[in-house]
């Protein structure tokens, strides 16, 4: 039988780009302010779990980082699992965590996310997905991706230039009161469409920044909690990761096989619908990339992503409030942390802390993620959904 899981305490560091930090730095500072908000100790953790996707490229530490991290937290003599899936990373990392407590094999679990990406360890090493080099020198990008994808919503669809721009404005306006954001100045829909061209009809507005960061999560089940003496609110109804449909999807740039199933398998796992989801962080490498997701996750009807938005029913004050921390168009996109600072983000919203981008009566959030392509789908999608425990307030 599943032991329920809980987030007892969230840490997360400024996303940006930092000359003096190193992954170290930024996994203690988030690892330290998770641990302090659960109110324990390094040494009460059970395991570590931790999702880091690019160091051993750009700072030569392709294993390890978890181990680096406990070390730099005081934590010793515990098992530590080290997590790479692209962007996908602290997703996947946050998933094994929940296994491992779920399972009964742990009680209490730490959560990193971390990377830095403002910086490396020799010139000319790329930034492309890894399997994605000889791609990539032949312009197959991610921001050629989307802006692929892009045109073929607006020709399906109708979509508008506009409607994708708005995704942009609407997320920045969010990350202005989000002091973790690596943008805050307001922009105005002229900005999106007049910022520099990258790829047609995508524009450096559209595309999320590189940059540093990490964010941490404390997990625990009731015997963790109850052994630590905490009262948890925030329960983790679902967490489930997969793999892409390679052979059989329907090659269709306007959806994804797989976050489509991925989603339907966490909705089910946590017994809501998505007509139940309060607010979502997901994933906005790109503008459009939003609009798409919003089909594949059902909070719309295919087809639909780009007249939601336009509505502002995603936006603060709107049906379904999405990216509330900025996203990573703004609060910045470190590779490994971005998954984690999904949930350090829906958690203070289920816990009542987020100030003027707080989501009134927030009880159920959903956080998706998807990291790396393989034959036309993801090489990896990763939903959570958070609800807060009957009986509390936020």
């Amino acid at each position: 039988m599943t032991r329920t899981v809980y987030v007892a305490g969230t840490g997360i560091t400024a996303f940006g780009k930092f000359a003096t930090a190193s992954l170290g730095s930024l996994g203690r500072e988030a690892g330290a302010a998770a641990l302090a908000d659960a109110g324990i100790q390094g040494r009460d953790i059970d395991v570590v779990t931790c999702g880091c996707a690019r160091s051993g490229t750009l700072h030569g530490r392709e294993s390890g980082v978890g181990q680096y991290l406990g070390w730099e937290l005081g934590i010793e003599g515990v098992p530590v699992y080290n997590e790479k899936a692209f962007c996908a990373s602290g997703a996947m990392a946050l998933n094994v965590a929940h296994l491992a407590i779920g399972s009964g094999r742990h009680d209490v679990a730490l959560v990193l996310g971390v990377e830095k990406m403002s910086s490396r360890g020799g010139r000319g090493r790329p930034l492309t997905s890894d399997g994605m080099v000889l791609e990539g020198e032949v312009g197959f990008t991610p921001p050629a991706y989307y802006a692929m994808a892009a045109r073929r919503h607006m020709a399906v669809y109708g979509t508008t230039r506009e409607q994708i721009a708005a995704v942009a404005v609407k997320n920045r306006r969010a990350a202005v009161d989000n002091p973790k954001a690596q943008y805050r100045a307001p922009i105005t829909l002229d900005d999106v469409l007049d910022s520099k061209p990258i790829v047609a009809p995508l524009n450096l507005l559209d595309c999320c920044p590189t940059g540093d960061g990490a964010a941490a999560v404390v997990l625990v089940s009731e015997a963790g909690a109850e052994r630590l003496g905490i009262e948890p609110e925030i329960e983790v109804a679902a967490s489930v990761v997969g793999s892409g449909y390679y052979r059989k999807q329907d090659r269709d740039m306007t959806t994804f096989s797989l976050d489509r199933s991925t989603a339907a398998k966490a909705y089910e796992q946590a017994q809501v619908a998505p007509s139940d989801i309060d607010v979502a962080e997901v994933h906005d490498s790109f503008s459009v990339a939003e609009i798409l997701h919003y089909e594949d996750l059902g909070l719309c009807e295919p087809g639909m992503g780009g007249k939601l938005v336009q509505a502002g029913e995603t936006a603060l004050g709107g049906r379904i409030p999405v990216n509330t921390g900025g996203g990573l168009l703004n609060r910045g996109h470190p590779l490994g942390a971005t998954g984690v600072a999904q949930i350090v983000e829906l958690a203070d919203q289920l816990r009542g802390r987020s100030g003027t981008r707080q989501v009134t009566g927030a009880r159920t959030a959903l956080a998706h993620i998807s990291g790396g392509f393989q034959d036309g789908d993801f090489a990896t999608s990763g939903v959570t959904v958070l609800a807060r425990r009957h009986g509390t307030a936020a």
